[in-house]
């Protein structure tokens, strides 16, 4: 009788742990699966960030380009405006030009 009850106890013991293994093994599978769909969000946000900081650099290097162009744009007009000033001062229109607050 003491055997029976050992071994009825044994299966109690053995069909426990049987069910924490199993439980133990679906929440791996789970925590798996967490952790695959985590590393695809992961790489999907690599290559998002990738392909900003390419169009960054596109941005960056056109505003550069516009920087550059408007500056020279300014410059021209700056000699202009002085070329003229300077014609104006030569034939004496200068003074009837600013009296007149067209400068």
């Amino acid at each position: 009788m003491a055997r029976k009850a050992a071994a009825a106890a044994m299966d109690g013991k053995s069909s426990e742990l049987a069910r924490a293994v199993a439980e133990a093994e679906a929440r791996e599978e789970r925590l798996r699966r967490e952790l695959e769909a985590a590393l695809a969000r992961v790489a999907v946000a690599e290559e998002a960030e990738e392909r900003l900081c390419v169009q960054l650099g596109e941005l960056e290097a056109e505003a550069m380009t516009q920087a550059m162009e408007y500056q020279q744009h300014v410059r021209a007009l700056s000699e202009r405006l002085a070329l003229m000033d300077g014609l104006l001062r030569s034939s004496g229109l200068h003074g009837a030009v600013v009296q007149s607050g067209l400068h």
